[in-house]
């Protein structure tokens, strides 16, 4: 993903033991833009019976400091997800060759 001349959003759907039990690329977007609709994240994280989630996405630019718009929809994600008991670990930004974790920079709280 970090090499991708385009954003791209993947989920990864975790099960009560934090096994992996399903991956999605949810968008592919533009040089920085992606559509992320928390609402389908909420459906197919229940369609798979998901207990915990992470959501992984790249910048092409190599720049893996979050946009505002990242936080925006990492907090809207959360928010969804908690309303049915669905956990999100953690939002990591991979570039070719840096990543961010907003859990390792305390901008979201696993419960």
């Amino acid at each position: 993903m970090g090499f991708q001349k385009v954003e791209h959003f993947k989920i990864l759907y975790l099960n009560s033991k934090n096994i992996l039990i399903h991956e999605q690329m949810i968008d592919s977007g533009t040089v920085d833009r992606i559509a992320i609709h928390p609402r389908e994240i909420v459906k197919n994280a229940l369609t798979h019976f998901a207990s915990a989630v992470i959501l992984v996405h790249n910048h092409p630019s190599g720049d893996t400091s979050p946009s505002k718009q990242d936080i925006e929809i990492t907090n809207k994600v959360i928010a969804a997800l908690k309303a049915v008991n669905i956990v999100v670990h953690d939002h990591i930004i991979v570039s070719h060759n840096d990543y961010f974790s907003f859990k390792t920079n305390n901008l979201i709280n696993s419960e």
